[in-house]
């Protein structure tokens, strides 16, 4: 049985790449998310329960931001900055810790809060970036270094989305911490 799971999902992800990265992605997301509030409700003393509403939230933003744009993104670096030399992958890390992650970040951010329905979608963007940016860096520049070095193009989105698991849970501990309002 899982064998032939193993052979639909490597068809799948040869014929229809995108699509089967966002529901790898996808399914990853929904993992991460629903550990980190399970995390939550057995720690936290408020004992939150399960959100699920808010799972769907940051399932459907990660999941259709991040699979289609580092799917193609990679395409682009592979090709602009071709082999697996010291210096190729460090430009690849590089450019891709400091070009393509501050954007997605700040659209993590801006479309949760669209998607939360906020007054100041912008808020949590002034109060967390940093530290989720510094986060970032810490967890992805060695991650991303693997990723360039060792994992073949066509499986790069989905190496990413494995290692996100943990990166999610990251993500989602940031941005569930409470926002202060500033004068």
């Amino acid at each position: 049985m899982m064998s032939r799971l193993a052979g639909w999902w490597r068809h799948s992800l040869s014929r229809r790449p995108v699509i089967t990265n966002t529901i790898t992605y996808a399914t990853f997301y929904t993992a991460a998310e629903l550990s980190q509030q399970t995390f939550n409700k057995i720690y936290s003393p408020e004992k939150p329960p399960l959100d699920f509403s808010a799972a769907a939230r940051i399932v459907t933003v990660g999941s259709c931001l991040y699979a289609p744009t580092l799917y193609f993104w990679y395409k682009f670096l592979d090709k602009k900055f071709v082999g697996t030399a010291v210096k190729m992958v460090a430009t690849k890390v590089m450019t891709d810790q400091f070009v393509m992650t501050p954007v997605l970040l700040a659209a993590f951010y801006i479309l949760m809060g669209i998607a939360e329905r906020k007054e100041d979608i912008f808020e949590e963007i002034r109060v967390k970036y940093w530290k989720t940016f510094i986060a970032n860096q810490a967890f992805w520049i060695p991650g991303q270094t693997i990723n360039f070095f060792f994992v073949p193009s066509h499986l790069r989105v989905v190496y990413v989305a494995s290692a996100s698991f943990i990166w999610i849970n990251v993500l989602c501990f940031i941005k569930r911490q409470k926002t202060e309002k500033t004068a």
